[in-house]
């Protein structure tokens, strides 16, 4: 499902703008799996990029850098997206089941678009 929002932002915003997702399955998502996760969606490999990394890095940018979830082997992951500016600053939280959570995420992606000009 959150893939599904992904595409959806990919082919909303402009290719200046860049899409990440993290693994919260390292053991199993290596780069050809991801490869071929990344095809099945159509994402740009341009500017959607599908990560991987040893699950003690990842652990630690989910817990410590996003505040959203441990990479533990629960395979649990949040359902958040998050907005991240060109300084590397966290801009926003979105979370992804909520009514007008993409207007609103789209809103301010502009809105920092804005700001770069």
């Amino acid at each position: 499902m959150m893939s599904s929002e992904m595409r959806r932002l990919q082919l909303s915003t402009t290719p200046d703008i860049s899409l990440v997702s993290f693994t919260v399955d390292p053991e199993h998502d290596t780069p050809p799996v991801l490869a071929a996760y990344a095809k099945h969606f159509t994402a740009d490999p341009a500017r959607w990029h599908f990560l991987t990394g040893e699950p003690s890095r990842l652990n630690d940018l989910g817990l410590n850098t996003f505040k959203l979830n441990s990479v533990d082997g629960s395979l649990i992951h949040s359902t958040r997206f998050v907005l991240v500016d060109g300084a590397r600053r966290i801009r926003g939280y979105y979370l992804s089941s909520d009514d007008g959570f993409m207007p609103h995420l789209l809103h301010d992606i502009r809105q920092l678009e804005r700001e770069k000009s």
